[in-house]
């Protein structure tokens, strides 16, 4: 078996989305010979190269040949370097509905280094965002924090009336609690939305 038919028998077994290097892959061969067979399947379009030594497996659906869904590689890259990632302010007040403009880039906040991902013809940017940005990774109130930072100062009470009307008290308490942890401007904004009774 070559090296190339090698790599791609281990690729098949992955999950879409999972992350492949060269330096995972010296089991195989040396450094050499899986760089070029790596180089070789990036050509053929068996393999998609995302990043410096860094590939993932496109995904055969009915529809023909995509790259994997950006999350999931997004998800793989934060497991494999031990970062926390978190989509970007547009996308998480898209989502709690607090805008309908849907976001044309595929942003997402990292406790690592900036870097772009190409999937494709997509463009993934993951930011470097302060630790409090990202607490807590899921969950409704750190997406709450990420909407309303891209919101902004101005517009942030009304974002949070809106909040504490749509979102469960639970998930309300949960970002009054956190309010220690953020800017001063937003901690104030919090406290006087959400803590005042009625």
């Amino acid at each position: 078996m070559t090296v190339a038919a090698a790599i791609l028998a281990e690729a098949n077994n992955l999950p879409e989305g999972a992350l492949i290097s060269a330096k995972e892959l010296l089991h195989l061969g040396s450094r050499e010979a899986v760089d070029q067979a790596l180089s070789r399947l990036n050509k053929s379009k068996e393999l998609m190269r995302i990043g410096h030594g860094l590939y993932v497996k496109p995904v055969q659906s009915r529809f023909g040949v995509r790259a994997p869904a950006p999350e999931k590689v997004v998800a793989r890259l934060a497991e494999t370097y031990a970062e926390t990632v978190a989509p970007h302010g547009a996308a998480a007040a898209n989502r709690l509905g607090l805008t309908t403009q849907v976001p044309t880039k595929v942003i997402y906040y990292t406790s690592g280094p900036n870097r772009k991902i190409k999937l494709g013809a997509q463009v993934i940017e993951l930011k470097h965002a302060p630790n409090w940005m990202l607490l807590p990774g899921t969950g409704r109130a750190g997406e709450a924090v990420r909407a309303l930072v891209w919101i902004g100062k101005s517009h942030a009470g009304e974002a949070l009336s809106k909040l504490k009307r749509t979102l469960p008290e639970s998930e309300v308490k949960e970002l009054v609690a956190l309010r220690r942890a953020l800017p001063g401007w937003l901690s104030q904004s919090i406290s006087q939305r959400l803590m005042q009774h009625g």
